[in-house]
């Protein structure tokens, strides 16, 4: 989807918002910008940005408050979309999905065409536009669909692979980062093409495991199949204070509602996990992280505070101020195998 929460907002309220610069967060000075509608972006607003600097970067730019309850119903709808379409759905986000439609459930046997019913659906039905990338495998469709945003369609034939790939710019490989993407232009590599030209060896030497795959991804293989029923990895939730916050004990009471969403979260997603992780972001928007992999899994609310409480004063309580926290439990798995731990930890008689 474009800017899908912006969109939505504008969709809504089309006096207060539509065509003009909006972002979808908290306001300044203390807010991040989670989503910016298209006629922010050329400012250099972008999401994941603090609020104020995007209201430095465009003093004409409106806030608009979250309102996640309709995204997500928004999001339900567009999934009922491509549900007549196709089962085969992995949805990555609220407004992101893979769809396999090799075998469609109906229309025609052409992915072109299917996408191009789809977008027509969503946009009749929402009013929401929608881009769209079609292509032989998960990562050229992923940066497909990012080519001609927004309200695009971008198409790469099997004959266009190898050509395609040449002409993308290092930073857009899926698992290349901005450290990685320094270290390849380092060595040379500043494009597809560049890529296509180191042996397989050589990556591996300066990546490591990573190389591998970086050059199986140069060459177009890339053979992981569309996963409906993914498994969450991770849940967490964070917030971001009005103000400062330097005593301990007030962060345990803001971690509170954090851990009963967390819990619910796990709870809806019927899955445990076994590592907590606590972030902690300082005024200076310095980002730090503590984690703990349990023997056991975290069975509930006050079992997590617990842990977070742990790592909060392990070795000592942040020596600044923190503006947000958040908290996450990883390692997830299903509760059977939270049976099978209980039932393994009773003694023998």
């Amino acid at each position: 989807m474009d800017a899908f929460y912006a969109s939505v907002e504008q969709r809504d309220f089309p006096d207060q918002y539509a065509g003009k610069p909006i972002a979808v967060g908290g306001r300044p000075p203390r807010g991040v910008v989670m989503t910016a509608s298209y006629e922010a972006r050329p400012y250099g607003v972008h999401s994941a940005q603090p609020s104020a600097e995007a209201k430095r970067l465009c003093p004409d730019l409106i806030f608009v408050k979250a309102r996640m309850d309709v995204y997500r119903e928004v999001s339900r709808d567009i999934r009922a979309i491509f549900e007549r379409y196709t089962d085969l759905i992995e949805p990555l986000s609220l407004d992101e999905a893979y769809l396999d439609v090799t075998e469609p459930k109906q229309g025609p046997p052409s992915g072109t065409l299917i996408a191009r019913q789809i977008r027509e659906a969503i946009a009749e039905e929402t009013g929401l536009t929608a881009s769209a990338g079609v292509a032989p495998s998960k990562f050229l469709a992923k940066v497909a669909s990012d080519r001609n945003k927004p309200d695009g369609l971008t198409v790469v034939t099997p004959d266009d692979v190898m050509s395609f790939i040449a002409a993308l710019e290092i930073q857009t490989f899926h698992g290349v980062g901005p450290v990685t993407a320094q270290r390849m232009r380092n060595l040379g590599i500043h494009t597809g093409a560049d890529l296509q030209a180191v042996d397989e060896s050589d990556l591996v030497k300066h990546f490591g495991r990573r190389g591998h795959f970086f050059y199986r991804i140069a060459h177009g293989r890339d053979t992981r199949p569309v996963r409906p029923n993914r498994t969450r990895k991770s849940v967490g939730a964070e917030r971001t204070f009005r103000d400062d916050i330097a005593e301990p004990e007030v962060m345990m009471e803001r971690l509170e509602p954090l851990a009963e969403r967390v819990m619910r979260r796990i709870e809806r997603a019927e899955r445990r996990g076994r590592t907590v992780t606590l972030k902690m972001k300082s005024f200076r928007h310095e980002v730090s992280t503590r984690q703990v992999t349990l023997d056991r899994f975290v069975r509930s609310q006050s079992d997590l505070l617990a842990i977070a409480r742990r790592l909060l004063h392990d070795p000592h309580p942040p020596e600044e101020p923190v503006r947000l926290l958040g908290l996450s439990v990883s390692n997830l798995t299903d509760p059977e195998a939270e049976v099978f731990a209980v039932q393994m930890e009773l003694p023998f008689p």
